[in-house]
């Protein structure tokens, strides 16, 4: 199978489009189009449904897109190893973050890795754990960090730190931000209408199974995935979150919610770095992932 072929059909399927593909490689639109026949014939398979509108991947072409994606990152990764042999740190390294995560240590992150690794590129995702381990394991992103991750034979998980998880809700008009609300116990907020990410996120996952240690069981108002659109829901009367700090205080105005921590029992929930176990990491992956652990630990003295 020819790279430059792969590679070409990679960004058409992206795109939904041989015009705007050609653009981006800057190629002639007949001979881009040339080369994906040539790899269609080659597989004996129809990759691209062409029509006035663009170009749609069949079957066999989303297939071969999951597997094209990480086959031109792993041939990446190998032409940078091999550049670091002349000494430099560079290269890209693709990270995965949970939606809470990456609300509050993209921009931080972005900030240490141009300082630390200058002639090194960064590409951040979000995703869920469970998509991101997938992700991994195909060679779609290098590193992420991911909640109660365990170690297995295909991923080497590093302990990050634990985050404690708060009840949130609306700040009433009036109420000064001073002296904070106290504890709040679990088996309370079970009673409580919650606006929740739906299955499998991992802090829902967590939520649940402590909530079922106690024989209680929460109660869904409703399932918003993302951040933001989550407070905004609580700001609304929607119902209460439960989120790490990092994520409400780095929101767009934090004091329009109030958080209560959550205990008894003290709801906590670990998180990690992970990478795959199957294949070394570069030297540039491996100071990355101690740039996110630097990074974290700044985050959380502040």
């Amino acid at each position: 199978m020819d790279l430059k072929q792969l590679g070409y059909f990679v960004r058409v399927a992206e795109l939904g489009s041989f015009t705007r593909a050609a653009a981006a490689l800057d190629i002639a639109q007949p001979a881009l189009s040339r080369q994906v026949r040539l790899l269609e014939v080659e597989l004996r398979q129809n990759l691209l449904v062409r029509n006035g509108r663009g170009a749609t991947p069949t079957e066999a072409g989303l297939l071969l897109l999951a597997h094209g994606r990480g086959i031109l990152h792993q041939v990446q990764r190998a032409r940078d190893e091999l550049g670091q042999l002349r000494g430099s740190l560079a290269g890209r390294v693709a990270v995965g973050l949970p939606p809470s995560v990456a609300r509050v240590l993209t921009v931080p992150l972005t900030r240490a890795f141009r300082r630390r690794l200058p002639e090194a590129s960064l590409s951040i995702s979000e995703g869920l754990s469970a998509a991101m381990q997938e992700r991994l394991a195909h060679g779609g992103i290098d590193i992420a960090v991911l909640y109660n991750a365990r170690p297995t034979a295909e991923l080497d998980v590093q302990p990050l730190l634990e985050e404690a998880l708060y009840l949130v809700g609306p700040r009433p008009v009036g109420l000064a931000e001073d002296p904070p609300p106290g504890p709040i116990g679990l088996a309370e907020v079970a009673k409580l209408p919650l606006v929740i990410p739906s299955q499998p996120n991992a802090i829902r996952m967590h939520l649940e199974s402590e909530m079922a240690g106690i024989g209680c069981r929460p109660q869904v108002a409703l399932e918003i995935d993302g951040v933001s659109a989550i407070l905004d829901l609580v700001t609304d009367g929607s119902g209460y979150a439960v989120l790490p700090r990092n994520a409400v205080t780095r929101s767009i105005n934090p004091s329009a919610f109030v958080m209560r921590g959550i205990a008894p029992p003290t709801l906590r929930i670990p998180l990690f770095t992970a990478v795959s176990a199957l294949r070394p990491a570069t030297l540039t992956q491996q100071a990355t992932r101690e740039l996110i652990r630097e990074t974290f630990e700044l985050l959380h003295r502040e």
